[in-house]
């Protein structure tokens, strides 16, 4: 009886964009609870009042930031599941 290792092939590794999509859907989800839980950052740290105190500013900030962070989310995914496709792992 002979034994044979698992073949394991070669994984790919993540190209930057994997990493770009993390940090930057990091920061977007960031946002989008700072701005849900402190509708006023913008204010406080610009000092300034661009949409003069209407709140619209804010909720665009959360519909965008909200967007940026799922799209970065998917793209992030689909990166990962290139680098270690399905199957790929099997002993066999």
């Amino acid at each position: 009886m002979s034994h044979q290792p698992a073949h394991h092939p070669e994984r790919t590794t993540l190209r930057p964009r994997f990493w770009a999509e993390v940090v930057l859907g990091s920061v977007a989800a960031l946002l989008f609870v700072l701005t849900l839980v402190r509708r006023d950052w913008i204010e406080l740290l610009f000092d300034v009042e661009p949409d003069a105190g209407s709140g619209a500013l804010e909720w665009l900030v959360v519909a965008l930031t909200a967007l940026v962070a799922v799209l970065c989310a998917v793209g992030a995914r689909l990166e990962w599941r290139r680098a270690h496709p399905a199957g790929a792992h099997t002993g066999r």
